[in-house]
């Protein structure tokens, strides 16, 4: 009698722990749906929203005439591909001639006016004309930096590898009906 006995307290007691692994399971299978659902962006939108904090670098002409202008008169939005990025904020204290571009999908388009002569440009640096300005390209990990060297102040725009050419073109239109053509100095 004591086999039965047995028997018939553990069918029970399994009952009652299969049951709550069961539970067990599917409460930890909600809070991952829960927990999976929020607003956290992924990792490579990090960074992409919000104001957008850039460094300082020399720029003796970001508050001439010419940057003011410039600033005032780039367009609210630049084409990337099939998109159009807005102006992003930047940042506090946000350098002086320094405009942004960007959202949450894309990397951002920054131009900073009235730089110092990049020191890539010599007398054998190729140069590429686009809208009847003429740009000095120097590639980076990703992104690429364009300069304006015909221009009576130097401007740089740091475009993605992926936005295409629509910010370029947009920028260098504005550029050629805003500021006076100058001479290129390849020389310091």
């Amino acid at each position: 009698m004591t086999q039965e006995s047995t028997s018939v307290l553990s069918r029970p007691l399994i009952a009652v722990a299969v049951g709550l692994a069961v539970l067990l399971a599917a409460g930890v299978a909600a809070l991952g749906l829960v927990l999976g659902t929020s607003s956290t962006p992924p990792s490579d939108e990090a960074g992409r929203s919000g104001p957008l904090a850039l460094v300082t670098v020399d720029a003796p002409a970001a508050a001439s005439p010419e940057c003011t202008t410039l600033v005032d008169k780039l367009p609210v939005g630049l084409p990337s591909g099939k998109d159009m990025l807005p102006r992003r904020e930047i940042a506090s204290p946000a350098p002086v001639g320094a405009v942004a571009w960007g959202d949450a999908q894309h990397d951002p388009v920054v131009l900073r006016c009235g730089l110092n002569r990049p020191s890539e440009l010599s007398p054998t640096s190729e140069l590429r004309v686009i809208s009847d300005v003429t740009w000095l390209v120097v590639d980076g990990s990703g992104a690429a930096t364009w300069y304006v060297v015909d221009r009576p102040v130097y401007v740089a725009l740091t475009v993605p590898g992926d936005a295409g050419t629509g910010p370029l073109q947009d920028v260098s239109t504005t550029i050629r009906d805003l500021l006076p053509k100058a001479p290129v100095k390849t020389t310091p």
